[in-house]
């Protein structure tokens, strides 16, 4: 060896050196910095509500999961704005999100008009994206990494009607017409024709199908010109105002029917049970958990209790029987893929979502090809026995036993509506 060559090699030394300590350091970073998950989601607006009870929910996931050691040995840190119940501004967040914040991982904020905004946004990035409560606003993208937190199945609107219409016909004679109504808005709209397809379905002659603006507030004369043409089922899409309207207006014109009701948003929210009270009586109503001895999904109670006490002191839901439950649930999958992958690859991440059945605190999931749910299972119940204001008789069983689905019935149909309603 040279003297040359030699003093190369010495210079070269402490050169491998540094770069393999440099390296070393890197990596480390990488393996101590936390997993940063960025979303959007309603602190304000008219979303807020249930914007701020699901975020309440996933912190809940965030702190017990820190508590254990946090994700592949790294803290979860979450990054989210408020969307301000906004589609115009979801494109924004979710773009600052993924390129300025430069998060991992991205989740949905509340609600179909909020999730359909953010899908072009995410589709270019490839990114994972696990959603809460939209009704199938990937229908139009088709977006292979795309998955759904909402029970509704693997045609979404179809499968969040179908129970009702299993329900109403299991009572005799059978019904043989029916009523529709909805807001003019994108859930309604949405819920309508997969009711209206159910309706064929079951041989219904349609003999009102009608929607009304959402600046609505006298819903008196909806509810007449239903009545008019005297259908054996009245099946409602609402949103929490029109919901509570529609059911104040049946209860003061004394509609006479034999069955009422749908997936009226936001009779599952303790706010509106409160105002409601026994105006609830004898309608069908959409509900994801009701405190039934048939609903018994691992963990779903502890949870149930933890939120609830967190709930009084932050002013949210104080139920939390709708929303809550499935926003944990949606972090429960995002954790369990990352650990069971082994990081935080996008395509890797969809991959195992798509094959894998989770449990969870709302139960099994497994997802079908178009990140719905492979077995839909919405909850219909009947609300009866509603006595008062009082929020505390929605805790216990009996105020709204289940109709749908079969494996969860708890009780039989109470019919007709104006009977059932006293």
């Amino acid at each position: 060896m040279t003297f040359k060559s030699a003093r190369k090699r010495l210079f070269l030394v402490p050169l491998l050196l540094g770069t393999f300590l440099l390296s070393s350091t890197l990596q480390a970073q990488t393996q101590t910095k936390p997993i940063r998950i960025g979303f959007g989601m309603a602190q304000t607006g008219a979303l807020a509500g249930n914007g701020k009870a699901a975020q309440l929910a996933m912190e809940i996931w965030r702190e017990e999961i820190n508590k254990k050691g946090g994700l592949l040995g790294r803290q979860v840190e979450f990054v989210s704005y408020d969307d301000q119940s906004n589609p115009s501004l979801v494109p924004g967040i979710y773009t600052k999100l993924i390129d300025s914040d430069k998060v991992d991982l991205v989740v949905s904020g509340y609600g179909t008009g909020q999730i359909a905004p953010a899908l072009p946004t995410i589709m270019q990035r490839k990114m994972a994206f696990i959603t809460l409560f939209g009704t199938n606003p990937n229908g139009k993208f088709g977006y292979e990494r795309y998955f759904q937190m909402m029970p509704n199945g693997l045609e979404p609107a179809v499968g969040l009607t179908y129970g009702f219409f299993e329900a109403a016909m299991s009572i005799n004679p059978k019904p043989t017409t029916v009523a529709f109504a909805g807001g003019d808005a994108e859930y309604s709209a949405l819920a309508l024709e997969g009711a209206r397809e159910n309706a064929k379905k079951y041989g219904l002659k349609v003999v009102y199908d009608k929607s009304y603006p959402m600046s609505t507030t006298d819903f008196a004369p909806v509810v007449r010109g239903i009545q008019a043409t005297n259908p054996d089922i009245v099946f409602v899409a609402g949103y929490p105002p029109d919901s509570v309207g529609i059911i104040r207006a049946a209860n003061e014109v004394g509609l006479k029917t034999k069955v009422f009701g749908g997936p009226m948003i936001g009779l599952g929210y303790a706010a509106v049970k409160k105002q409601l009270g026994p105006l609830l009586n004898g309608v069908i109503g959409y509900e994801l958990y009701v405190p039934e001895p048939t609903v018994k999904f691992p963990g779903i109670e502890a949870f149930l209790k933890k939120y609830q006490d967190r709930a009084k002191k932050e002013g949210v839901d104080e139920l939390g029987f709708y929303l809550p439950p499935y926003g944990y649930a949606m972090m429960e999958i995002l954790g369990q893929s990352i650990e069971k992958t082994g990081g935080l690859d996008q395509g890797k991440l969809a991959e195992y979502m798509h094959t894998t059945k989770f449990s969870t605190v709302v139960g099994d999931i497994k997802f079908g090809a178009n990140g719905e749910w492979q077995v839909g299972r919405p909850l219909y119940v009947q609300y009866r026995g509603v006595v008062g204001n009082d929020i505390e008789q929605f805790r216990k069983a009996g105020k709204a036993p289940i109709m749908f689905p079969r494996d969860m019935k708890s009780g039989e149909l109470k019919f007709p509506y104006e009977e059932a309603r006293k």
